[in-house]
């Protein structure tokens, strides 16, 4: 990390004794943090001045992770999220309902946390075996795929992507009518630290078709492979229809669904 210009980071949590220590440990580290009580001093302050990356509690002022998350797609805010959970079982939840950047369970060394918001920050300014080509923009139906802001937009409507989505989406349009399998997926969007399993690539993959799919349920744009991953169809490979089947030749026949 770069101490001539320090990453900002809003440190979201109701217990200002967290608050305190998390803040004057990061600070110690080279980050500038801006420690925050309140969801809607939260959103007040990510809406006068964005920070680099924010660390919020789940349960924030009354509210759960999944609901803050919402909140912060409708606002629209290009900010890399790590979610605070009390519950160890939560974890995979959120990160698969949320599509935040990352989660940790309470409690958790300053360390640690430490070295997810370093992972974070990393995956934010370049995402591991992925091109860097960020005037690249690509359509998708009714969609953008704008790579240097890291959204899809639809007219005046603006996606914000996590890092995961943003890696998926960036490995499949790069690698158009290529089957990807899971395993190359997990690796352009994690890091060997992360513990986490292949469906949790099915469930990111989701999120994406209820955005971009006209009918989710009959992909047009990332399509499944059969046993092995998913690939990525561009609007000018032909004609298609729900329920159209694509066959890819990859050492063998792959089902395209």
């Amino acid at each position: 990390m770069d101490a001539d210009q320090p990453f900002h980071l809003y440190i979201a949590d109701e217990d200002p004794t967290l608050r305190d220590m998390l803040s004057n440990y990061l600070e110690k580290q080279g980050l500038m943090v801006t420690p925050v009580g309140s969801l809607d001093d939260l959103l007040h302050r990510t809406r006068q001045l964005r920070p680099d990356l924010i660390v919020l509690q789940s349960g924030l002022s009354g509210v759960n992770g999944v609901q803050a998350w919402d909140r912060f797609q409708t606002e629209g805010f290009q900010v890399p999220v790590i979610l605070l959970t009390a519950s160890q079982q939560d974890v995979l939840r959120l990160k698969n309902e949320t599509g935040a950047d990352d989660c940790l369970c309470k409690p958790f060394s300053v360390r640690e946390l430490f070295s997810r918001v370093e992972n974070v920050l990393r995956q934010a300014s370049f995402v591991p075996g992925t091109p860097m080509d960020t005037q690249r923009q690509v359509s998708i139906g009714e969609y953008t795929f704008v790579v240097a802001a890291r959204v899809l937009r639809r007219g005046a409507s603006v996606r914000v992507l996590s890092s995961v989505e943003y890696a998926l989406l960036t490995e499949l349009t790069s690698n158009p009518g290529v089957a990807l399998s899971r395993e190359q997926l997990l690796a352009a969007s994690h890091t060997r630290k992360d513990a986490v399993m292949l469906r949790t690539i099915d469930a990111s993959i989701m999120r994406l078709r209820k955005v971009v799919e006209p009918e989710p349920a009959f992909p047009r744009y990332i399509q499944t492979v059969r046993g092995h991953g998913y690939m990525f169809v561009p609007q000018e490979h032909g004609t298609w229809h729900p329920g159209h089947a694509l066959a890819e030749q990859a050492g063998g026949e792959a089902l395209i669904s």
